[in-house]
């Protein structure tokens, strides 16, 4: 393992800035709203600022701030912030960002977590933290060789904490951070103690008993899901099939990658009317400045061509996940589309032994709601610890 330091060269935010400037725009369409995507006039007005106004070297200092690694695995360099409590006892937790976010998604819950005295939590519980790039995102890419799957990066991750001297750990993520926790747990249950997930896809099986059983607010959820597929998933069904053919033009401009990001976090919280309201302006343009920095839109995509298989079987309605014998907890970020249904996650994995619920927050719930996410990550693991 060697350390690492985020360095970008002063040419490459001359570059970007250059491209933002030189963006050639297409006609207006004079339609309102976020229908047919990103808004002209607001991405105009977002580019704008990042050309102009936006630090990417204050979000490196931040980013610096903590202790960042790269180690080899199975041919892939895996970078990784590995930030330790001072805490005695303190539990190692292995966060896994999503699609389109980053390690920048967990960077306000680390001081929480890892120094809860100095935030007015409980000392009694703290974390060592290990924050990975999926392999293809980040600063772990871009990789060009074939079968970086969600299997093969639930290997790595378990290779990393042995790797690391962590014996026994929890695994926690949302988006494919929740799909890499969920696999790992079935590789390594002898070391992952607990999952926590901040998304988990419910689907019926089309038995008309268990319809029966489902009530008006279940149904609501199932229309919500219902609307996700036919008109948010979109990105899903171009990068499960064409990651290459998007990827040109996502490596290219830089404005094309920034509106291929920002409407993620527009769609994936019902709440809020721009894609910053939650997480903040600068924050998010941190986030996509880190998908432009390393090249990585194509390996990103990519990621989801080669878990087709795994994506296709959970949407499939019927098609029962493998078991997982470890716990397993469930936030639920309530403006998130895609909200699980509690009677059918428990048929699906019998051992759910925590589950939350919360109107607010979306689908990025550490980076959107960081005090929620942190206190029930926090209830989770004491869960864990009296369960001993």
């Amino acid at each position: 393992m060697r350390p690492y330091r985020i360095d970008i060269p002063d040419s490459e935010i001359a570059d970007l800035r250059a491209r933002i400037a030189s963006t050639r725009w297409p006609a207006a369409v004079s339609v309102p709203g976020w229908e047919r995507g990103v808004p002209g006039d607001y991405l105009r007005e977002l580019a704008t600022y990042w050309q102009s106004t936006y630090d990417w070297r204050a979000a490196e200092r931040e980013l610096n701030r903590h202790p960042q690694f790269i180690t080899e695995i199975d041919g892939a360099d895996v970078h990784f912030m590995h930030i330790t409590s001072a805490e005695p006892g303190a539990t190692p937790l292995l966060l896994t960002h999503g699609w389109p976010g980053s390690i920048v998604e967990f960077l306000d819950v680390i001081g929480p977590l890892t120094d809860p005295r100095a935030n007015g939590l409980d000392p009694a519980l703290a974390f060592h933290l290990v924050i990975p790039s999926i392999p293809g995102h980040g600063f772990s890419g871009p990789v060009t060789e074939p079968g970086w799957d969600v299997q093969r990066v639930a290997g790595a991750w378990a290779e990393l904490m042995r790797r690391l001297g962590y014996d026994s750990y929890v695994t926690a993520g949302g988006d494919w951070g929740s799909i890499i926790s969920l696999e790992l747990s079935r590789l390594a249950p002898e070391r992952v103690r607990g999952a926590y997930l901040s998304m988990l896809l419910t689907l019926p099986s089309g038995d008309p008993e268990e319809l029966s059983q489902l009530g008006e607010s279940d149904f609501a959820r199932l229309a919500e899901l219902g609307r996700f597929d036919a008109e948010l998933s979109g990105y899903m069904k171009v990068q499960t099939t064409r990651p290459l053919t998007i990827g040109y033009g996502l490596t290219d401009s830089p404005v094309g990658q920034l509106a291929w990001i920002v409407e993620k976090f527009h769609d994936w919280n019902k709440a809020v009317k721009t894609p910053e309201e939650e997480v903040g302006r600068d924050r998010l343009l941190t986030n996509a400045t880190l998908y432009w920095l390393t090249g990585t839109a194509t390996s990103s995509a990519q990621f989801y061509y080669e878990s087709a298989a795994t994506l296709g079987k959970m949407f499939t309605p019927g098609a029962a996940p493998d078991p997982v014998t470890v716990p397993i907890g469930v936030a639920v970020f309530g403006q998130d589309p895609g909200l699980p249904i509690r009677s059918l996650a428990e048929r699906d994995y019998s051992t759910i032994t925590h589950w939350s619920e919360f109107d607010q927050g979306g689908h990025f719930a550490a980076m959107e709601q960081p005090k929620l996410y942190v206190g029930d990550l926090r209830t989770f693991v004491g869960s864990l610890d009296s369960r001993r």
